[in-house]
């Protein structure tokens, strides 16, 4: 999982560190970043990333890149390593934030942005088909998922690529999203890691622009 941001009003954790990511490709491979002490964040286990940038073709030059729900920045980091022009981490937490500035900061990662606020009104402000690559792990007990599809639909490119986290099988996710309508997303290659599951999509043909 990219990152777990903590539910409002959830106990405050401790300031310091208590794991870090490894990049595990591109210009930063094997640079470490710590990952702030916060309730539920973890990042996207190494072999799931490298599943996913297997996926996407291991570089992403000249790509711009929307880690919707960055938490510890694992999948956005590794997509600024190899070779995105853009990557824009939009992220609730402040501490999260903080953190993921002070990751930016310490690889001299000028290609990344990070927003702090809510994901949803973010993305619903950004310009239409304004993204080649978008990360999508929102908590999962949230129920955020469908929500986010439906602005990212708006903002990705026409072969656009959508990665996302969830708690159940990719399809049924979709199918719940989707609410009784007709889905729109494609599923391209799908796994699961744990209780964790992940799947690549494309918007199909006749999606709403």
């Amino acid at each position: 999982m990219a990152g777990r941001s903590p539910r409002q009003g959830a106990r405050p954790a401790a300031s310091g560190p208590s794991q870090r990511i490894r990049i595990i490709g591109g210009q930063w491979k094997r640079l470490l970043l710590p990952v702030p002490d916060l309730p539920s964040l973890r990042p996207t286990p190494d072999r799931v990333r490298e599943t996913l940038f297997n996926w996407l073709g291991q570089e992403l030059d000249g790509r711009h890149c929307l880690d919707m729900f960055a938490g510890t920045g694992a999948l956005g980091f590794e997509a600024a390593s190899r070779g995105a022009a853009r990557v824009l981490m939009l992220e609730q937490s402040q501490q999260a934030a903080a953190a993921l500035l002070a990751s930016r900061e310490k690889l001299g990662a000028a290609r990344v942005e990070v927003m702090t606020g809510d994901a949803l009104v973010f993305a619903a402000a950004l310009p239409p088909a304004s993204f080649d690559v978008i990360f999508l792990d929102p908590p999962f007990a949230l129920d955020l998922v469908g929500p986010a599809l439906a602005q990212v639909a708006r903002v990705l490119k026409p072969d656009g690529r959508v990665y996302v986290e969830c708690g159940q099988p990719v399809d049924l996710m979709l199918d719940a999203a989707a609410g009784g309508a007709e889905n729109p997303w494609e599923i391209l290659r799908q796994g699961r890691a744990g209780q964790s599951h992940h799947g690549l999509l494309a918007l199909g043909r006749g999606a709403p622009g």
